[in-house]
């Protein structure tokens, strides 16, 4: 098993190992230690660490309020056809449509695959 350091979704330093995962207290993320420090490139995971793909359907987690309007999506919306952004510079990394709102981009840890 390799030593950890800190946290490889908040990067947080504060950690501890609890049997055989290490938990982040900070942002409640735990992993095992023989998982990478940090996720593979260009993969995008949803919130329960399923492999996300162009053209998956997936499930609004939470409800999210839509910046600049008096919108919200609600939890339990599927958003059919997401198209993958792993570049985004704005931590967005899914592009959808979805019905009664139109274009938008979500953040993977707010879907999971449907």
């Amino acid at each position: 098993m390799v030593e950890q350091s800190q946290c490889p979704k908040c990067a947080s330093e504060n950690i501890y190992h609890d049997g055989s995962l290490w938990v982040c207290p900070d942002c409640a993320h735990e992993w095992t230690g023989d998982e990478a420090a940090a996720p593979a490139e260009g993969v995008i995971k949803d919130a329960n660490g399923n492999i996300l793909a162009d053209g998956d359907s997936v499930t609004v987690i939470k409800d999210l309020k839509v910046k600049g309007s008096s919108l919200v999506v609600k939890g339990g919306t599927k958003v059919k056809n997401i198209r993958l952004v792993p570049d985004s510079a704005n931590g967005h990394d899914i592009s959808c449509k979805i019905d009664g709102i139109g274009a938008m981009d979500l953040k993977s840890e707010f879907v999971k695959k449907a």
